[in-house]
């Protein structure tokens, strides 16, 4: 693990965001051994992703941001609070933006299964910048002595985007691959989605190295996105049809991301 201490906190947030990106890949490749992925692993998977998401929001990311907010001398809840409404509006204008081009393409004439999957594939790619950047800014804020900012609970803020995106890679390789895509088509468009998360780790990590002033805003900014996330993209999925399954795994990641970060950070 020295090693990687070692590390500028850019190349850390890059390395964090290939595992994210890895892991995509690793569901991407589901395509070319399964037609569909067991609904009851998968809801639980989701239920422990939002549990390690919703936790690393307060501890890894609001919390510093009110630390700091008060170590610069601000009114401490002022940037913070912007900063997190900003990042929840992000995502649901986002998912606004997306659900206009659906609703255009359903009323076109050719319209298509595929372009649906189109859209899919749109949606997850964008919310999976919100994503990147929250680990670039967890691991930039490490750097820049941010209160209450600790290596594991950028590992762990890592670990479970990562592991919600391995469904999501399976999301969007297997809809293509039922469109007739060949099975390598289809996983490397699926793996694609997460290309942006290296980049908007990297972008995070810069700004919050350079622009400390700014740094509780960056910090609630990347809470609000990624409570949003959990709360309109993962959850909702999750309890359709395995409601204790997801509700279990919660518990399980909310406690797993808490224990590691207020404990062992």
């Amino acid at each position: 693990m020295n090693w990687f201490e070692n590390l500028s906190p850019v190349i850390q947030a890059l390395f964090a965001t290939i595992f994210t990106w890895g892991v995509t890949a690793l569901g991407a490749l589901i395509v070319c051994f399964f037609k569909k992925i067991n609904k009851k692993v998968l809801d639980t998977i989701l239920g422990f992703s939002a549990g390690v998401m919703i936790a690393a929001s307060f501890w890894s990311l609001l919390s510093p941001a009110l630390e700091l907010s008060e170590e610069l001398r601000y009114i401490v809840w002022v940037l913070p609070a912007i900063g997190f409404i900003a990042g929840g509006l992000f995502v649901l204008l986002s998912d606004r933006f997306l659900d206009k081009i659906l609703k255009s393409s359903k009323n076109l004439k050719n319209s298509t299964s595929l372009k649906r999957n189109i859209l899919l594939i749109s949606a997850i790619t964008i919310h999976n910048i919100p994503e990147g950047m929250a680990v670039g800014v967890a691991f930039g804020g490490i750097a820049s002595g941010v209160p209450g900012m600790t290596l594991i609970g950028a590992i762990m803020l890592a670990v479970g985007i990562g592991i919600q995106n391995f469904p999501e890679g399976a999301a969007v390789a297997l809809p293509l691959r039922s469109e007739g895509y060949s099975r390598f088509k289809s996983f490397m468009i699926g793996q694609a989605s997460a290309i942006v998360e290296p980049i908007a780790a990297i972008i995070g990590a810069i700004l919050v190295i350079y622009i400390r002033s700014m740094l509780p805003f960056l910090l609630a900014f990347a809470a609000g996105a990624m409570l949003i996330v959990a709360a309109r993209e993962l959850l909702p999925e999750s309890v359709k049809e395995n409601k204790n399954l997801s509700t279990f795994g919660l518990i399980f990641g909310f406690i797993i991301m808490m224990i590691l970060d207020v404990a062992l950070g």
